[in-house]
């Protein structure tokens, strides 16, 4: 089964809601073994809420060589129906991007990554062309202010997010073998950006934490099967909060708005 295909079946059956594994171990008295007894944990009572998990690579690699070796062990044990997106956001060329794509498909079993497009088309070729069918969200307008540094610069007359977003409709011409969506942060995602790009599946950060509104979504009429990011809003929940509760809560929310 090819992500795209997975992605649908299970959007189909759950909604649109992606958790974001984004551990900080100083919340876990710095102990690796707390980590993943949470992490653990957490999988399992809000799996039946996830659409998709994304773990973030960058909490774990941090950590150093045991970390990385932890992010193995988690997404072994993420069940097979659910999508892993591996935010990783790489970008090299050639053969160093090729051992990348290795280390995210084989290693790391994601069925998709997301990558920073901006050393151009070639940049994301070896993972177009990995076997498989995999997904690649490229980072087309993200949630962050320095956005507004590059990704809106107007480049033969259009924003470079759009530029970034013809990636996708490149790579459907040429029958590569992995699908190709976008990230677009929630705090950008108004009607004139969501109409300038082309309906294919949207990797949707910066609900919760990050303040973004679910209702610059209503309405835009788009079937590309989209993920509405929550990370630390479930993983890290206020005293009293249960993480399963908060998931149940915002796949309800983005169920509503996407209607």
């Amino acid at each position: 089964m090819t992500f795209l295909e997975k992605l649908n079946t299970r959007t189909a059956a759950v909604g649109n809601l992606c958790i974001g594994l984004d551990p900080r171990v100083e919340n876990h008295h710095n102990r690796l073994s707390e980590v993943e007894d949470y992490l653990n944990r957490l999988i399992e009572e809000t799996a039946p809420h996830a659409a998709a998990f994304k773990p973030n690579s960058a909490y774990f690699e941090s950590l150093g060589s045991e970390g990385f070796a932890l992010l193995e062990r988690i997404v072994a044990r993420i069940p097979s129906e659910i999508p892993i997106v591996l935010d990783v956001k790489r970008s090299d060329i050639g053969e160093t991007q090729r051992r990348y794509a290795i280390a995210c498909f084989e290693h790391l079993r994601a069925d998709a990554v997301t990558l920073n497009p901006f050393m151009g088309y070639d940049s994301i070729e070896p993972f177009l062309d990995y076997p498989g069918g995999k997904g690649l969200y490229l980072l087309a307008l993200t949630s962050n202010s320095g956005s507004n540094d590059f990704q809106r610069l107007t480049v033969d007359d259009q924003p470079l997010y759009q530029r970034v977003a013809s990636f996708a409709e490149r790579a459907a011409s040429q029958n590569r073998n992995s699908s190709v969506g976008l990230v677009l942060g929630l705090t950008n995602a108004g009607p004139e950006v969501l109409q300038r790009v082309p309906d294919i599946p949207l990797l949707i950060p910066g609900l919760g934490a990050q303040g973004g509104d679910l209702t610059s979504l209503a309405n835009s009429g788009r079937q590309a099967p989209n993920l509405v990011n929550v990370s630390r809003g479930i993983i890290y929940p206020a005293e009293g909060q249960q993480p399963a509760d908060l998931a149940q809560n915002y796949r309800t929310q983005i169920a509503a708005a996407l209607t």
